[in-house]
């Protein structure tokens, strides 16, 4: 077989994860493999890459306006008891250790950053949050595009914004990995939570594939060496997953076309 192209648009933090999965499946399918980092959608919608780690906001919006180049097969499900064994997560919403807020109420006229507007972990979830507690009229001060989940996390422990709403598994990382944020940050609310990020596989393969692929993901952390990758992403494991179950975030998506408020302002 050809070489198999991936292209990952998440967290940096998780590229050893990402590389072990795509050398896994090159052994599996009998081909080389070679992941891209992305830094726009662009090679997505233009069904570039053969396998994807994409975030679920993209696939559910593209999917929406008629272009749907991949569909999601595989979710990891965190470590923690708060996943309850689904493939979800949450976004965490971190203010400063010294902040006087509370709760997501108390954030009314601070600023917040957020890391892309295709993201459900920093933008979606925020966006359908203040929809359904009916704060669509400028609740925040300032709104900041940082550019990604580490950047919005740097930025709050320095004091430079007030608030955002992190990836739980990005912040569980950065945490685990930066202890110094233990005594800078804090959560005051948790939003979600959302089906997680899938793999997602192009329509150009037949199931034959698709199923090669899952395959390997569903069986990665019993693999030799497998456990000890998938603990670098705080991931217990990998679940088969389909197109239904991003439901929760469509549903997200209509809520908020329907208030008219599709930018976070």
């Amino acid at each position: 077989m050809a070489d198999i192209r991936f292209g990952t648009f998440l967290a940096p933090e998780m590229l050893p994860v990402y590389q072990a999965i795509a050398d896994g499946i090159g052994r599996r399918i009998g081909a080389t493999t070679e992941l891209v980092v992305e830094t726009d959608y662009e090679n997505c919608l233009n069904d570039v890459n053969d396998i994807c780690f994409v975030c679920s906001l993209p696939y559910v919006m593209f999917e929406r306006n008629g272009v749907a180049p991949a569909v999601p097969i595989a979710a990891p499900v965190l470590i923690g008891d708060r996943y309850g064994g689904q493939p979800i997560y949450f976004s965490d919403v971190i203010v400063h250790r010294d902040s006087d807020a509370a709760s997501f109420l108390d954030l009314r006229g601070k600023s917040w950053a957020y890391n892309e507007p295709l993201s459900q972990s920093g933008y979606g979830i925020t966006r359908y949050h203040l929809v359904s507690i009916g704060e669509t009229n400028g609740f925040f001060s300032e709104v900041v595009a940082a550019g990604f989940h580490e950047t919005s996390i740097r930025m709050v422990a320095a004091g430079l914004i007030d608030a955002s709403a992190i990836d739980s598994q990005v912040l569980a990382i950065e945490m685990r990995d930066r202890p110094e944020l233990r005594d800078q940050l804090k959560v005051i609310e948790a939003l979600g939570p959302s089906t997680i990020q899938p793999v997602a596989v192009s329509k150009r393969f037949g199931e034959d594939f698709h199923e090669a692929v899952r395959e390997v993901l569903v069986g990665f952390a019993d693999s030799p060496g497998g456990r000890e990758i998938l603990d670098i992403g705080v991931v217990s494991k990998w679940v088969p997953v389909g197109p239904s179950d991003y439901d929760d975030i469509r549903a997200m998506v209509e809520a908020c076309e329907a208030a008219d408020f599709m930018e976070i302002r």
